[in-house]
């Protein structure tokens, strides 16, 4: 039996994305309205509740009414927008993180994806906390890189345009203010005591995204060496299909010392890098941010509310 799919706002980046990974699959009747339609409360109401999975790529607005226009208690939502990530009755679409996050979206009729940035920092975030290495208050500082497909349509336009500003040419830093959208579920899923400090740039490049954090060794619950972080990492992701914890140092995998946001671009992969000595220690989470960082971690969700393997229709 196929199931039914719905995407309401395929015309999106993300939306896009999800929409190119079922080409291949016959285990799925997609569902969807002609073009004139397609913002018709009534009309996305039919296709929503007809659906047995709806995907969300919209607004926060707009995903918020898409959710109350569902009155089918057997259709499941995926959202997304970051309307419902720190709810605590959705499911945070991030299984690898420890078991109960896989049972929620097993078990749940809503499930929230993590944002791009906050997928990089919850995987390091997280065991971080738990493991009780890193206290919950202790003052996190993020750096990440991300290409510029992350930043919607309009531009993605402005980048390739052939008469852009000369600005552009640069990595751009933003989100200056310190709100950024993403830092609320940063602190609640890793469960943090404050939000951190946030330094995210966009780049002159299409597709991949890297997440850093540093941590003096001094300032720590536990005295532990950056070889040690690595190893505790290694255990906590153990058998985890799409993140893979690299040996200490990028032993194996890095010819170069370098580490370019650009290498996972097309999977739903995410490698996580330790390097550091006794006193400093740097985390980096890499990955595609259209794929662990958006729809591919939409479509993952989606599989394992199915039934079906995790990796099914995606790139890897």
């Amino acid at each position: 039996m196929a199931f039914k799919i719905f995407i309401d706002g395929k015309e999106g980046t993300t939306g896009l994305k999800i929409f190119e990974r079922f080409e291949k699959r016959d285990d799925i009747e997609l569902l969807s309205l002609p073009e004139e339609k397609r913002k018709d409360s009534n009309e996305r109401a039919k296709m929503i509740n007809e659906s047995d999975i709806t995907f969300l790529c919209l607004p926060d607005a707009a995903a918020i009414e898409a959710v109350s226009l569902c009155t089918n208690p057997n259709t499941r939502i995926i959202d997304a927008s970051t309307a419902h990530r720190t709810n605590d009755e959705w499911a945070y679409g991030f299984p690898e993180l420890d078991e109960s996050f896989r049972t929620k979206i097993i078990n749940s009729k809503r499930v929230a994806v993590p944002g791009c940035y906050a997928s990089g920092f919850n995987a390091i975030g997280y065991p971080l906390v738990k493991s009780g290495i890193m206290q919950k208050d202790y003052p996190v500082v993020i750096h990440a890189v991300s290409g510029y497909s992350g930043a919607g349509k309009k531009a993605i336009a402005q980048y390739e345009d052939k008469n852009r500003n000369v600005e552009l040419d640069s990595p751009r830093l933003y989100a200056l203010t310190q709100t950024h959208k993403h830092l609320p579920e940063m602190k609640k899923i890793s469960n943090l005591e404050y939000e951190p400090i946030f330094n995210p740039y966009i780049c002159d490049y299409i597709q991949g995204m890297s997440v850093t954090v540093g941590l003096h060794s001094r300032m720590l619950n536990k005295k532990v060496t950056a070889k040690e972080v690595c190893d505790m990492f290694k255990q906590h992701y153990e058998g985890a299909r799409f993140v893979k914890v690299a040996d200490f140092m990028g032993d194996g995998i890095l010819t170069e010392q370098f580490i370019a946001a650009n290498t996972l671009k097309d999977t739903n992969e995410m490698q996580i890098f330790i390097y550091g000595n006794d006193d400093r220690i740097i985390l980096v989470a890499l990955y595609d941010n259209l794929g662990k960082g958006a729809s591919g971690a939409a479509v993952e969700c989606m599989n394992i509310v199915m039934g079906e393997s995790p990796e099914k229709g995606l790139v890897i």
